[in-house]
């Protein structure tokens, strides 16, 4: 019984994928979508490319393969044709389903604010009449302020709570409405609960590796880098996600290093901390979760070779690293969700332009409406001033 064997590439190809990936110019999904490679696969090319990136200087270790031929591709495509063929016939049925669904239903999984399917075309799919969507009974617009405003407040508060807990919650304040009518406020207001979620996985621990306790529990931080903490979370761009990592110091709530990255390794995460070391010094404690980038050894001997206390959160608790937490639900929330960007290069500038308004403009609310670069400056100019 033979094997089967898995598709061959050559060295210029492989050569040419990674250094696509390099200039991150698209995102790690586009690139595999269209060069026909897994991601594990392109993450494997590029540790190689890495380790071996001397040898373009050797010309005698340089290597060269062609073995991709027309009739590979030309296989390719046939099999494209024919899942595309399966999937057209699937959607024809499911749309047929669809359009048995009730009045109410249909009108629940519409979805105004899509952007690749028009809410004429939606109507269409589910056999929907237009103008019904459209209409709206007659309803009282200060109980409806209210009732957003309520429900705003509940999810700050508690942003994983899905809209039963936050009805609950609003009943057990005295706020007379029902289940469907908070549901729709979320929705209204583009509130999803944060967890639990099968999306993007960004901590994906390492049994080999050594982990460290947490140190924040019960500790009074009275001072600019006092603590740092990092973590990493994704953004969809079309075609896939790409990866955003940041520094943020507890104390004054600023954010003192960023990188965006289309790949998710220890580079992004090394990076990023050195950027902040370069910039700011070094904090007496850096905090992050039990993710493989941040026990790895390249990470944490960065962060001994500093003389830097390691603190990693519980497991399974993303309470313990809130302060980076709050600070991605306003980055998403007040800039990447309406901007909406399609491609790396205006993440990459539009990100940027968000801290530096965060950082520089921002009023935060714990800070007593004080800007968060504003309170890291002042605490490290009272630092220097009690150390002379």
């Amino acid at each position: 019984m033979s094997k089967h064997k898995g598709k061959q590439y050559s060295s210029d190809f492989k050569a040419k994928v990674v250094l696509e990936l390099l200039r991150e110019e698209s995102s790690l999904n586009q690139i595999c979508s269209k060069h026909g490679v897994t991601p594990k696969t392109l993450r494997t090319w590029k540790v190689l490319f890495m380790k071996n990136a001397n040898l373009a200087f050797n010309i005698e270790h340089a290597v060269s393969e062609h073995k991709e031929t027309i009739a590979l591709k030309s296989k390719e495509v046939d099999e494209l044709h024919r899942q595309l063929g399966k999937r057209t016939a699937e959607l024809e049925w499911v749309s047929k389903k669809l359009k048995s669904l009730g009045f109410e239903d249909k009108r629940d999984f519409i979805e105004p604010e899509l952007k690749h399917i028009s809410l004429s075309r939606q109507c269409e799919l589910f056999g929907f009449n237009r103008s019904s969507y459209y209409y709206q009974s007659c309803i009282d617009e200060n109980k409806k302020m209210r009732l957003l405003e309520a429900v705003d407040n509940v999810y700050s508060e508690v942003p994983f709570y899905g809209y039963r807990k936050v009805h609950k919650a609003l009943s057990e304040q005295g706020f007379s409405t029902g289940v469907n009518q908070v549901r729709l406020a979320m929705r209204e207001l583009g509130l999803k609960t944060i967890y639990p979620t099968k999306s993007v996985k960004t901590t994906m621990a390492n049994i080999e590796h050594k982990k460290y306790p947490y140190l924040l529990r019960d500790l009074e931080i009275n001072k600019a880098n006092q603590v740092w903490s990092t973590d990493i979370t994704y953004i969809k761009v079309d075609g896939g996600f790409v990866y955003l990592a940041a520094v943020i110091d507890w104390y004054s709530k600023a954010i003192l290093s960023h990188r965006i990255s289309n790949i998710m390794d220890t580079t992004l995460v090394l990076d990023v901390l050195q950027d902040a070391i370069n910039q700011y010094g070094i904090p007496e404690i850096f905090n992050t979760d039990q993710g493989s980038q941040y026990t790895s050894q390249d990470h944490t001997q960065l962060l001994l070779d500093h003389g830097i206390q390691i603190s990693m959160d519980g497991k399974g608790r993303a309470t313990d690293n809130i302060a980076i937490e709050r600070f991605w639900r306003s980055a998403k929330y007040e800039n990447i969700y309406i901007s909406e960007y399609k491609n790396m290069r205006t993440l990459k500038m539009g990100v940027a332009e968000y801290i530096r308004f965060y950082n520089l403009k921002r009023f935060h609310q714990s800070l007593q409406y004080q800007k968060p670069m504003e309170v890291y400056n002042q605490s490290i100019s009272q630092q220097f001033q009690q150390a002379a």
